[in-house]
């Protein structure tokens, strides 16, 4: 008992995790103010408009975080999390489009109206059941969760490693995208999933809900960083990272490795999950391109340029990427994607080690600051 609570314990008293929490908090509070308290009009206000973009900015930072977990600390180059991002959005979006009823544009109290347009005449099962919010967020953690368990089962027991394993998750993301753009799976096909009008009974054009959802997003985001920093933290974590740097040696030890892959994987792909459910309600749409291997691609750019095995660099990356994402296309649209190469190559030349490199150089850490855990001799021990 003692063990788990100070494994549970352990994440609040590093002081990254306090940083983090604390300026995550602040930012939470500050935007909230100054979209409530300051009137329209006044330079300080917030919109509602851009709470939704705040909002939207940490679904991904999340997304990133679930990434850095597989790719920081167990040495595995995920470019199939998009999938799990795009499976988690579904499934929120299946529960969203179930509260239109017959209020659609056809008036069906049961079909989405993309099956009317069809001509669909009943139901499919898979979508039997979200129209009750608890099963529709279970799913959101079920459905990239299995898939995951499933897919990192056969892999990893198979020892499939290094770039074999990035591409072979690169191709189950983009055969997913292939399938989903079928209409006969009904999901929508290439418009996806899409006028959603509330949540919870709460009108999603409501100032009030996009403000609910942007804080929910960021509870999230601190939860699944806590929960991040507690496994890398703990035993399970001393071992994936030791697996990352000398997996044969870890085998020869005794351990199980594919075990312990096996499990940081799936919680990773449920993170993804969620970061995919929250997003959908707040850019209102859901489609195949969310499956995109140039999406789980980016998602990893952003990880590299926050900074690889620190979790709170992951973060950074997101929210600097898609900021700068959200400027550069405003500005120059058709240069964005020249624009974020650039980015990348900077980085890699001038801090190899990411934005969290950087700052780490720049600040002093206390001598008895363990919240890294990235060396291999203290995996080891």
């Amino acid at each position: 008992m003692h063990a788990s609570k100070f494994w549970l314990a352990r994440p609040f008293s590093e002081r990254s995790t306090q940083v983090f929490l604390g300026v995550l908090l602040t930012a939470l509070a500050l935007v909230t103010l100054l979209h409530v308290a300051v009137p329209q009009g006044n330079p300080l206000h917030v919109s509602a408009y851009t709470v939704n973009l705040f909002g939207k900015y940490l679904s991904y930072a999340l997304l990133a975080v679930a990434v850095d977990l597989v790719w920081g600390y167990l040495g595995i180059l995920s470019l199939g999390h998009g999938a799990f991002f795009a499976l988690g959005g579904y499934a929120m979006g299946m529960y969203l489009m179930r509260q239109i009823g017959d209020r659609g544009t056809y008036g069906h109290p049961e079909l989405p109206d993309f099956m009317v347009f069809l001509n669909w005449d009943s139901l499919p099962w898979y979508w039997q059941g979200f129209d009750m919010a608890g099963f529709a967020f279970l799913m959101v953690l079920l459905a990239p969760g299995l898939l995951a368990l499933v897919f990192g089962f056969l892999a990893f027991r198979s020892r499939v490693t290094g770039v074999y394993l990035s591409i072979i998750t690169q191709a189950l993301t983009f055969a997913l995208m292939l399938a989903f753009f079928r209409n006969e799976m009904g999901f929508g096909g290439n418009n996806g999933l899409t006028d959603f009008r509330e949540i919870l009974g709460f009108s999603l054009r409501s100032d009030a809900t996009r403000l609910g959802l942007f804080l929910a997003t960021g509870v999230a985001l601190g939860l699944g960083y806590i929960l991040c920093r507690a496994i890398v933290g703990s035993k399970l974590g001393r071992v994936s990272i030791a697996s990352r740097d000398a997996e044969a040696r870890t085998r020869f030890l005794g351990y199980r490795v594919e075990r312990f892959q096996l499990f940081v994987f799936v919680v990773s792909a449920m993170l993804a999950g969620v970061a995919g459910a929250l997003y959908v309600p707040q850019v209102g749409i859901i489609n195949p391109s969310e499956f995109s291997p140039i999406f789980s691609i980016e998602i990893v750019l952003w990880v590299a340029l926050g900074g690889r095995a620190t979790l709170y660099g992951a973060v950074i990356g997101a929210i600097l990427v898609n900021y700068a994402k959200t400027v550069f296309t405003g500005v120059m649209p058709d240069a964005w994607l020249f624009a974020l190469g650039a980015l990348f190559v900077l980085v890699t030349v001038f801090l190899p080690k990411g934005v969290a490199g950087l700052l780490a150089y720049r600040v002093k850490r206390k001598p008895n600051d363990r919240d890294d855990n990235t060396k291999p001799q203290e995996a080891t021990a």
